[in-house]
């Protein structure tokens, strides 16, 4: 009988507002308006998470490109740009890089310096980095030239500089360049441009340059086993913690070993913000669409009063009557969820081909909008809506247990 009675309220749902006799001239219009208000909802939600995501991403992977997921140096070095030297422990990277989450070890060393042309001057920080560097970040961030070729046996006086540094200079490929080294005695070197990079970062972009480690280890008159510490590359960033308390295990007392995240605590803490906002939004849209369907919903129910009022004549009870309108309510939702999926995938995939939606780069340090998929995200979404929405329209349709029988079926 519950099934027969069920099946009813389904049936009489699709006769009312999916066919012709069904419709009246403002049920169409209603059923529009209620599907595209959860349309736009879904995908701005949707979007608002594929952009932070993609947004997160992007910074994540720039920081890391200029420092490594984990770095090991002295413990008194404290952030410095001049490095204090540590020995090449060889033991060491090898129980490193016996972790599976380690892909790269490699040894750097920075120093403070300034680059000269015939005008102009920069402060800079020269980055020394070893022959078994992981250059897949800067490969791709190269708009000039080509990455550094470095060998174990030859030093190379070949860098590579960032766009903003050489329109500063304005240096060019090939180009010779002076660096200056406040030390005692001062020393300079002479350098050969052989690539130019950039990332969007300007923090960072103004103020790396790459080279071969020995010109640094030569500068400090260090020997070749003494470097300025170690750099780690991993392969899932969110195993990140996982393998910095690894490394921590593995690193001596005189040695200090951190996370990107322990090394610039201010940029990530920002980027977890974003989250907070990509909330809010979530929140405004859900309650817009939950608006929508409910004014939707006591709309058709006033529509179809007459109707629930022989319903109820015929013995049908105020919650399977109640149930003919929250079907098409769930209808609506559903097809608006549906849309909106198709809708926010379609630009992301538009956007993610052609990047037709610019940025400003030196504001949000990417040149184009990023978007990445979270499936998990979007499944809670869909999920999410479809459940908020039917709960919201449970209380509206709670009119028709209050509706008299007589009185609805005289309504006008």
């Amino acid at each position: 009988m519950f099934v027969v009675i069920m099946n009813l309220s389904l049936y009489v749902s699709n006769r009312l507002f999916f066919t012709k006799k069904g419709n009246n001239r403002y049920t169409k219009p209603i059923l529009l308006i209620g599907t595209l208000a959860v349309t736009l909802s879904v995908t701005i939600m949707l979007l608002s998470i594929m952009i932070t995501k993609g947004f997160k991403n992007q910074i994540t992977e720039k920081i890391i490109g200029f420092g490594g997921d984990v770095v090991i140096t002295s413990f008194v070095n404290n952030h410095s740009f001049e490095s204090v030297p540590i020995k090449k422990n060889k033991s060491l990277i090898a129980e490193l890089q016996s972790n599976e989450n380690i892909i790269n070890v490699s040894s750097f060393a920075t120093k403070a310096g300034v680059i000269k042309n015939e005008n102009e001057i920069q402060g800079v920080v020269l980055k020394g980095v070893s022959s078994n560097y992981n250059w897949d970040f800067f490969n791709k961030n190269m708009i000039n030239g080509n990455t550094l070729t470095l060998s174990d046996s030859v030093s190379s006086n070949n860098i590579i500089i960032s766009e903003q540094v050489a329109k500063n200079l304005n240096l060019s490929l090939g180009e010779s360049v002076f660096m200056y080294f406040a030390q005692d005695p001062p020393r300079v070197r002479k350098f050969i441009i052989h690539g130019v990079f950039s990332t969007a970062l300007s923090d960072f972009d103004d103020l790396f340059v790459i080279a071969d480690i020995r010109q640094i280890q030569k500068l400090n008159s260090w020997q070749s086993s003494q470097v300025g510490g170690l750099e780690i590359k991993i392969n899932d960033f969110k195993k990140l913690d996982e393998v910095a308390e690894f490394v921590y295990n593995k690193t001596d007392y005189n040695l200090k070993s951190e996370s990107i995240k322990e090394r610039y605590p201010e940029l990530f803490d920002w980027l977890e913000l974003q989250n907070m906002n990509v909330f809010l939004i979530i929140i405004l849209m859900v309650i817009v669409a939950l608006v929508n369907m409910i004014t939707v919903l006591i709309i058709i129910i006033l529509e179809k009063v007459q109707l629930v009022g022989v319903l109820k004549s015929m013995g049908l009870s105020n919650w399977n009557v109640r149930k003919i309108f929250l079907y098409q309510s769930i209808k609506i939702a559903t097809a608006g969820i549906i849309f909106g999926n198709l809708l926010a995938f379609i630009l992301a995939f538009l956007q993610k081909k052609f990047q037709f939606l610019k940025l400003d780069s030196s504001i949000y340090y990417m040149q184009h909008i990023p978007f990445d998929y979270d499936f998990f995200s979007v499944i809670l979404i869909n999920i999410g809506t479809i459940v908020m929405c039917y709960l919201a329209l449970i209380i509206p349709s709670s009119i028709i247990t209050n509706m008299k029988l007589i009185d609805s079926i005289r309504f006008e």
